[in-house]
């Protein structure tokens, strides 16, 4: 019976990963085109598809242009040139399953900063129009389609070939290892971390400066830019800067630390950041809509206050971390589980687990401000469509997801530890609920 289980599990999970690889890529060009060319709406989209079939799908996928690979190239090689130039201060990671300590050079906000500034400052002297962008999404998105596919089989060959550490291997079976990734850290030379590009200075990166965009062409469409897309881009420029601000703190977490380089995470970061992340704005573009001022500071407050507890949740337990336990947690000492586990190479070391605060109304409170966040920045959007909502929706199954995941790996790592935790912070993510 247990055998039985095991098997119908990997078969779930192995239909689950060709279904993200075939479902995903034709998904990211339906969105673009439902927000830009069918006023936001599913059922537009639906009747022409019905109508024309599969030719009908072909014209509306775009071809990639020459300008579209254009402004991928000068974006993907400015972030790189800047995470390889700017300064920033040496951080370690955690130490790896196999044991190793990834290093890192932060200096993520500096780069957005003068990314952002940049871009700015390239409009605003005549030099490059960033509507250009908008005008050329449908391109730049099939490009970023075919060509991060490209960079995940490169990572593939990669992984076999001239891993970066000892934290990679592959499961036997080439959908597994094209699906995971086969390197954990994988690495071009000593410097350029290829994770930290593709989730941070790539995928980030792209969200903030898109967000940007859709204002400057809004603005050119219509004079001015509205409420509701004003308080759309503040709200995701602040959660973005947070991120920046926080990088270090990112590099700890499961993306980076425990979910290996293949399509899930790069491809995810290259092709789903900037199409899914920023669909909203793209709708609200062609759509203004006039929330008023008190609507529109409401809702401005709250999100900015959704942010702030998700950014003090991740502070408190950074600073739970740094400081070996020894701080105060909203003015008492902290409340703690000091657990032993094993590396892969059987040395034995030690983790403390936070058990007050934020951390003590549930296991990964800090996905709820995550997630109402993301609605707060979605709402000005209004309801006359669903599909705006894809974004907060995809959130949420996705950080639950990731709360279990966690949750198993925690287990798996922790043992008896884990259980102690779970007896003393019961919810895993609402608490009193679930």
């Amino acid at each position: 019976m247990g055998e039985s289980k095991i098997v119908h599990s990997a078969l779930v999970t192995y239909t689950s990963m060709i279904s993200l690889l075939t479902l995903c890529p034709p998904f990211v060009i339906l969105l673009w085109y439902t927000m830009v060319h069918a006023d936001g709406s599913v059922l537009k989209t639906y009747e022409y598809l019905r109508q024309h079939g599969l030719q009908g799908f072909k014209n509306i996928w775009p071809t990639p242009s020459p300008i579209a690979w254009k402004i991928i190239a000068c974006f993907g090689a400015f972030e790189a040139f800047l995470q390889l130039a700017l300064p920033g201060k040496r951080v370690e990671g955690p130490v790896s399953p196999s044991g190793n300590i990834p290093v890192y050079k932060a200096n993520g906000l500096q780069a957005y900063a003068v990314t952002l500034i940049s871009y700015l400052s390239l409009w605003w002297f005549g030099i490059f129009d960033p509507a250009i962008v908008y005008d050329h999404l449908g391109e730049i998105y099939a490009a970023l389609v075919v060509g991060s596919f490209v960079f995940c089989i490169f990572l593939y060959i990669k992984g076999h070939l001239a891993p970066s550490s000892s934290d990679s291997g592959s499961s036997g079976n080439v959908i597994f290892d094209f699906y995971w990734g086969m390197e954990l850290y994988p690495r071009i030379g000593k410097n350029f971390d290829i994770k930290v590009f593709t989730n941070c200075r790539f995928g980030m990166m792209s969200w903030a400066v898109l967000s940007v965009t859709y204002c400057i062409k809004q603005y050119e469409l219509y004079g001015r830019v509205a409420d509701s897309m004003l308080v759309n881009t503040v709200l995701m420029l602040v959660y973005i800067t947070k991120f920046f601000w926080w990088e270090a703190g990112y590099w700890c977490t499961m993306d980076i630390a425990h979910d290996r380089a293949g399509f899930y995470i790069c491809w995810g970061c290259l092709v789903w950041v900037p199409s899914v992340y920023t669909s909203h704005g793209m709708y609200l573009v062609n759509h203004p809509v006039n929330l008023g001022t008190l609507l529109a500071l409401f809702i401005l407050v709250v999100g900015l206050l959704c942010i702030y507890i998700n950014y003090d949740c991740d502070r408190q337990r950074q600073e739970f971390r740094r400081t070996n336990g020894r701080c105060l947690v909203w003015g008492k000492a902290p409340s703690k589980i000091v657990a032993s586990y094993q590396t892969t190479s059987g040395e034995t070391k030690t983790s403390l687990l936070l058990t007050s605060g934020w951390w003590g109304l549930s296991r990964h409170f800090h996905y709820v401000p995550e997630i109402l966040a993301a609605f707060c920045w979605t709402v000005p959007a209004l309801f006359n469509h669903i599909l705006p909502y894809f974004y907060v929706l995809f959130l949420t199954i996705l950080l639950f997801d990731r709360a279990k995941r966690d949750d198993d790996r925690c287990s798996s790592k922790y043992g008896k530890y884990w259980k102690m935790y779970c007896d003393k912070v019961p919810y895993r993510i609402i608490p009193g609920i679930y």
